[in-house]
């Protein structure tokens, strides 16, 4: 194969102003294509080094930094040139050789173009005549020796994986930022490219762009740009985007503002902080800092994607380069997808690598080992695999780490995998034995976690065949109480799995759960919804059936809340006469933290009996029904008196006397009471105190309706009005100005009598019992009275006078006169008719 060349030089006096202006064609190949002459113009060009003398000395151009370019034309092809300063007319000029690889070609011997580094077959001259032929062959000067490239890779270990990471970016996002790479020697940067081209995967290799030297990388076309220090691009950080230059300050006339930007790496400086997270990378820097370039032929020889790098780590740790824990576990990853692709000397020497004692490992890293074991459990040999298996089971033990799952049995077979387990046991046993022991929770707010571990150690006490059969009993009671207290998180499928392989355990969990759940039924119920545990064997379990069942007979049963607790039982199976605890449970599920209502308290104490509520603990619950009851709540009395029979040796003191108190309200209603009404109510609230509001008021509230009865007992009247508390006296006030009083007074002249004789009666009896009846003989009975017809009020009064005498007729006479002084003259009838 042969290749058009073309020289290129500036003018006598042309390259002092920077772009080539004045620059012209020497000499170029017959048939070099127009286009690529008009596109070698834009890219051909030199400027010396800043604080250059503008006459140097032969010695000073020799040190110039040479231009050396890999540049992409717009036909597809490529150009290959060497630029190089020259003595000028004057000032400093250049001289550059090219030769041009049309699209879809490469070098001579498919060499890559940065080998082509100071090749001898560059010329510094044009040739005499200006006649050109094609050239055959740019071989390989010595400066890339293997030694050297080494060297150099060890002088530049900080920026390896840095600059490799950048490489990879712009190799799969052309558009992406160009690599700018700071030496003071421009022969460094074409060190770098010799680098590169080792790393990259072949197609990159051969298609990346670069110069070893420009004062302008900001308007370089070559996606890897060498420069000196003193054009390095202003930054802070090395290897950071740094900023496109402004468009004014572009001197070819380029769109700066749409240039992408720049990676800088300041190679001659401060070594740089920043980590690299880029696995490739970081493999491939590490492979050079151990002077093992031919590795990286080795790995592409194995199956993958370019830049992937798993068959770059399998290559490393085979070939004993020690990696980070990102390493290997791309490369236990790359061989758990491919385990035919090495064969047993380099899974042996792969195995060997990940399970070096001494090593850190991460979580992600087992979990590709044991991906990785998976893929070899019965390929491989027993030794192979009962290492991987150890390795998972130790970190398991004391790593901590609750995702790691332990190997199956399998990789323990044969004599060498026995032999394995057998250490394993002698080593791991006391730690094992000891953590179950102690139950230890793990603090680190993740819910499950600590049944996420229990899972985890017990899995591999069966593995390894540890005794713990003493420990069973108080380790699966752990387990159930952190169920319920924390859920399952994100180790449900890993406990599922669990209740799976080992069915005593299940047996034995699923036995706690349902003896803990009438204690935490709330709980149960959400441990069920958020895990599918398997309880629809043989084992009755009552109370956890009822907690699956309670979201759907909840649902189903709407707002009548029994109906839903008989529903819960029913899929319990057992009845709360043969075992009450269903009904602790059913109670909790059905009502949670709220309180039944009166009724529903009644029903669910008649439902069963109360020596079942007592067993079960319920009886609480039936108590602060009736004391949490409204006071206008009738069933609230009932079940008071239910329950003062029902649980007389159980209720304590004080809720016993609110208890009495309902049940005094109850009395009352029905006629039941015994004598002294008024002085009855003020001792069973002393007992009470602090009486529940709803409680009093009920109480209350029945005295003062009995006392506005046209039957109450006189003696009962005069004791209350005499008695002088007030809060009896306010609630008769409230209650006769309630819808009943107001009702009778309106339509029963005998009642208005009646009221107007009390409420005109014992003017002396207290400051309470005066402001009372004087606002209710004004507030309640006058707009009465005042509305009644004359045939009404005639009624009244021949009623007051049955109820007393004349004397009481002719008070209400008076007291019904619209003047001053009638109300007056009737007040003092009224106070004669009392006193007679």
């Amino acid at each position: 194969m042969s290749l058009a060349q073309l020289h290129y030089t500036s003018a006598s006096a042309a390259c002092a102003g920077g772009a080539g202006g004045g620059a012209r064609f020497t000499a170029v190949s017959a048939g070099l294509p127009t286009q690529v002459l008009a596109d070698a113009e834009q890219l051909l060009g030199y400027e010396p080094p800043a604080g250059a003398s503008h006459h140097p000395t032969t010695e000073e151009i020799r040190s110039f930094p040479e231009a050396f370019g890999f540049s992409a034309l717009s036909d597809g092809g490529h150009l290959l040139s060497r630029t190089v300063a020259v003595a000028g007319q004057g000032t400093v000029g250049f001289h550059t050789h090219a030769v041009h690889l049309p699209a879809g070609t490469r070098l001579p011997g498919d060499a890559l173009p940065i080998t082509a580094w100071r090749s001898p077959n560059w010329a510094t001259t044009p040739p005499d005549g200006g006649a050109l032929g094609r050239i055959s062959a740019l071989p390989a000067s010595s400066v890339f020796g293997a030694e050297a490239l080494n060297d150099f890779a060890v002088s530049r270990s900080p920026w390896l994986a840095a600059v490799f990471a950048d490489l990879r970016r712009v190799c799969e996002e052309p558009s992406s930022a160009r690599v700018v790479l700071v030496e003071r020697q421009s022969a460094d940067v074409a060190r770098w490219l010799a680098l590169a081209g080792a790393v990259l995967p072949s197609e990159h290799a051969h298609r990346l762009t670069f110069t070893t030297y420009t004062r302008r990388p900001a308007h370089s076309p070559h996606q890897v740009v060498g420069v000196l220090p003193q054009d390095a691009p202003g930054q802070d950080t090395p290897g950071q985007d740094a900023p496109s230059p402004d468009a004014s300050s572009d001197p070819l006339g380029q769109d700066a503002a749409v240039a992408p930007a720049l990676r800088v790496h300041t190679c001659a400086g401060a070594r740089p902080e920043e980590a690299v997270d880029d696995v490739w990378a970081e493999t491939c820097a590490r492979i050079w800092r151990n002077r093992s370039p031919e590795l990286f032929r080795d790995a592409a020889e194995l199956p993958g994607a370019p830049f992937s790098a798993g068959p770059l780590a399998v290559t490393a740790l085979c070939a004993g380069i020690p990696l980070g824990a990102d390493g290997r576990a791309a490369a236990a990853d790359w061989a758990a997808d491919r385990p035919y692709a090495l064969d047993e000397n380099r899974t042996r020497l792969l195995t060997e690598a990940l399970t070096a004692p001494g090593i850190d490992h991460t979580a992600h890293e087992l979990s590709c080992v044991s991906r990785l074991l998976t893929a070899l459990d019965g390929r491989s040999p027993s030794a192979v695999t009962a290492s991987l298996g150890a390795l998972l089971v130790t970190e398991a033990v004391r790593g901590g780490d609750t995702t790691s799952e332990p190997p199956a049995r399998t990789a323990f077979a044969g004599p060498d995998g026995e032999r394995v387990a057998a250490a394993l046991v002698t080593a791991l046993g006391g730690d094992l034995r000891t953590e179950l022991a102690d139950g230890t929770p793990y603090m680190d707010g993740a819910p499950g976690r600590g049944v996420g571990r229990t899972v985890q150690l017990l899995r591999i006490v069966r593995l390894l065949e540890v005794d713990c059969a003493d420990l069973f009993p108080d380790v699966v009671h752990r387990m159930a109480r952190s169920l319920l207290d924390e859920g399952a998180g994100d180790y449900a499928r890993a406990l599922l799995g669990f209740l799976d392989e080992q069915f005593d355990v299940r047996t034995a969990l699923l036995g706690e759960l349902d003896g803990l759940a009438p204690h935490a039924p709330a709980a149960a119920e959400r441990l069920l919804a958020d895990v599918a545990l398997p309880f629809t064997g043989a084992q009755a379990l009552p109370h956890l059936r009822m907690c699956a069942a309670a979201p759907d007979a909840r649902t189903g049963a709407g707002d009548d809340r029994m109906r839903a607790l008989h529903a819960v039982l029913r899929a319990g199976g057992l009845s709360p006469f043969t075992e009450p605890l269903v009904l602790r449970t059913g109670v909790g599920l059905v009502w949670g933290a709220d309180t039944p209502t009166a009724s529903e308290a009644r029903q669910l104490l008649a439902a069963t009996t109360s020596d079942a509520h007592r067993t079960a603990g319920t009886w609480p619950v039936l108590v602060a029904a009736a004391l949490g009851a409204s006071a206008d709540d009738e069933e609230a009395s009932e079940l008071a008196h239910d329950l003062l029979r029902g649980f007389p040796q159980d209720i304590d003191a004080r809720a016993r006397g609110s208890l009495l108190l309902l049940e005094f309200a109850r009395d009352l209603r029905s006629g039941a009471a015994e004598p002294g009404w008024a002085e009855g109510a003020r001792e069973l609230r002393a007992g009470a105190e602090p009486v529940e509001p709803g409680v009093l008021e009920q109480a209350l509230n029945a005295l003062a309706e009995r006392l506005l009865a046209p039957d109450r007992p006189e003696t009962e009247l005069y004791a209350f009005v005499h008695s002088g508390d007030a809060d009896l006296i306010t609630a008769y006030g409230r209650a006769a100005r309630g819808t009943p009083v107001l009702t009778r007074l309106r339509t029963d002249p005998a009642y208005v009598a009646d009221c107007f004789t009390v409420w005109s009666s014992h003017p002396h009896a207290g400051t309470a019992w005066t402001e009372t009846r004087t606002a209710l003989l004004e507030e309640v009975l006058r707009p009465v009275v005042r509305a009644l017809s004359a045939g009404d009020l005639a009624a009244v009064e021949q009623a007051a006078e049955r109820l007393g005498s004349s004397r009481t007729a002719d008070a209400f006479r008076a007291w019904n006169r619209p003047s001053g002084f009638g109300r007056r003259l009737g007040s003092r009838l009224a106070a004669r008719v009392r006193r007679s």
